[in-house]
């Protein structure tokens, strides 16, 4: 699958997805992008995943006419808690169809 880190997204994470092809929204200059622009420029790429740390997404574009599936990882972003909960990401990638939408929770401490 061809996903898409967006900003936030720890990038450690694509270590923890073989078998996909990762790429960030900085190393294709997408970083700037509003969420809209983002999500055209990525499905006119082929991109199929958006994996993101924006959780206001869902309420600022009409995702229902989207092709691209959608991961937002929701609470904290520290990469010593997120990784700790790689298989469940993982599993919400795995799982995801165009135009999906889910939340993986990531608490603010370890369990």
């Amino acid at each position: 699958m061809l996903i898409l880190f967006d900003h936030g997204t720890p990038r450690g994470l694509a270590r923890l997805l073989p078998g996909h092809t990762i790429h960030t929204a900085p190393s294709l200059g997408w970083d700037t992008l509003s969420n809209g622009a983002l999500l055209n420029e990525a499905e006119h790429a082929g991109i199929e995943l958006l994996l993101t740390t924006d959780r206001r997404i869902r309420y600022q574009q009409n995702l229902h006419a989207r092709r691209i599936a959608l991961v937002v990882l929701t609470g904290s972003t520290k990469w010593s808690l997120v990784r700790l909960h790689a298989g469940r990401i993982a599993a919400a990638v795995a799982a995801a169809t165009p135009g999906s939408y889910v939340e993986v929770e990531i608490p603010f401490e370890a369990p």
